[in-house]
């Protein structure tokens, strides 16, 4: 169907007769899913200064919406209808615009931060402890990552918390001169470090909220402190285009990303 650009096909008994049909829309529709999906919005975006000066980051336009929007967007059409949004830095501007949700046919509720408690912190603020596994993500990660396929994934390998990391590739900018003592053993020109880093993306199961200390406390820490516990943490390599927009650089390139990545009207 995907190939062929056939949009249905009929199902039919031995006798050639139509007895059901396929409909592409309903097949590649995404499960609707019980499970929450927290977005960390409460930065202030130092970085993103003087275009954060009176805007929090995640309503930085991208494509003419906000990057929350993006984000939104994504995890609805993963499946997900009940969204908590972290808010603190300009927050009321975050809830203004999205109130309840109700424009995108989902539900929002808000963790309001008195102080800034890191990226994953705020999760101590849940009125009630999620009862199934859930999403948590950075509200300034733009990302084609499907959130429930990382849902999936973490439920499957039975983890207590699972990140998205992404192979991060760095050129040496000079030839590597390999020494065991004062003798020269080996040389590689301008090696090519690869490595995995963190996307921003997580999911996790309720008890690890168990671990989360009062205060500030970034998604690093949590993974440490459940590993400590000897509680099994995974990981989600990811594929999908991403962009963490931390600088301003990010942000032009988050549009003109977006801009080339519209259909040609003809």
């Amino acid at each position: 169907m995907v190939v062929n650009k056939i949009q249905q096909i009929p199902i039919v008994d031995e006798d050639h007769h139509v007895i059901g049909l396929h409909v592409w829309d309903v097949l590649n529709a995404a499960p609707e899913r019980d499970n929450l999906m927290v977005i960390m919005a409460g930065g202030r975006g130092v970085r993103l200064r003087p275009y954060t000066e009176n805007c929090p980051k995640p309503l930085l336009p991208v494509a003419g919406r906000p990057m929350l929007e993006h984000i939104l967007e994504r995890g609805k059409l993963a499946g997900f209808s009940r969204f908590v949004i972290s808010v603190h830095y300009l927050g009321h501007m975050i809830e203004d615009y999205f109130g309840d949700g109700g424009k995108w046919g989902v539900q929002i509720d808000y963790l309001c931060e008195g102080q800034p408690l890191g990226t994953v912190g705020a999760l101590t603020l849940l009125r009630s402890t999620p009862e199934i596994s859930f999403v948590v993500t950075n509200g300034d990660v733009l990302t084609d990552i499907n959130y429930g396929e990382l849902l999936d994934f973490h439920i499957r390998h039975e983890a207590v918390a699972t990140m998205a990391v992404r192979m991060h590739e760095w050129q040496h900018p000079y030839g590597v001169v390999q020494t065991r003592g004062i003798d020269i053993v080996g040389f590689e020109e301008k090696p090519v470090v690869r490595t995995y880093i963190n996307a921003g993306v997580y999911a996790l199961d309720p008890k690890a909220l168990a671990f989360l200390p009062e205060g500030r406390c970034d998604m690093p820490t949590l993974f440490e402190l459940l590993q400590a516990q000897c509680l099994r943490t995974v990981a989600y390599p990811m594929h999908e285009p991403w962009l963490d927009v931390g600088r301003p650089g990010d942000l032009m390139q988050a549009e003109a990303e977006a801009v080339n990545s519209k259909p040609e009207v003809k």
